[in-house]
């Protein structure tokens, strides 16, 4: 691929969480995105725009090695302005995402170069009432949740929709010492 084409198809890494969650998320998502502009599942993203580069895989591979899966926690709901999302939170998560744009910083863009506040949209891009609905809707029942993130997808950017690449897992197996 030409670096032209790289820039203008970037690489999206977003993490790979548990099937229950990825329902739960994606059923709301389903009810309350714009029809015409949801074209694509609940997502947690750690980064926007990657080079499509093979360094990117190499890098995420190593990084997935290093660690086993973990759990992040659905905190609250939260307004997005103009949608609504939840706030998700996890050390482990920060931790991998500040060694990443550490290590990466100079290749990445502005936005991806910012500490992130993770979270899964439901809904965007409608009007501010809407969205206010919604999370009063959402809120009173609200209960704090955990779930499991166990590895890495990456997806190639298209201008809207996205083309999956590959998934990367994070180390399932704890060796022992001998002893």
């Amino acid at each position: 691929m030409r670096a032209e084409e790289s820039a203008e198809r970037p690489l999206v890494a977003t993490l790979l969480i548990s099937s229950s969650a990825q329902d739960y998320f994606n059923q709301l998502r389903q009810q309350h995105f714009p029809a015409d502009r949801n074209y694509l599942d609940a997502h947690l993203t750690l980064f926007h725009a990657l080079p499509d580069q093979p360094w990117v895989i190499e890098d995420l591979s190593g990084l997935a090695k290093e660690h086993t899966p973990f759990n992040v926690k659905a905190e609250a709901v939260v307004s997005l302005g103009r949608g609504t999302a939840f706030k998700i939170v996890s050390p482990e998560l920060s931790a991998i995402h500040q060694t990443l744009r550490k290590r990466w910083h100079d290749r990445l863009t502005a936005q991806d170069q910012q500490k992130r506040n993770f979270h899964i949209t439901i809904q965007n891009k409608v009007e501010p009432h809407i969205a206010k609905k919604l999370q009063s809707e959402l809120t009173p029942s609200f209960e704090p949740f955990e779930f499991a993130v166990s590895g890495i997808h990456l997806w190639r950017y298209l201008g809207g929709p996205w083309e999956y690449v590959t998934t990367i897992y994070f180390d399932h197996f704890f060796t022992s010492p001998v002893m």
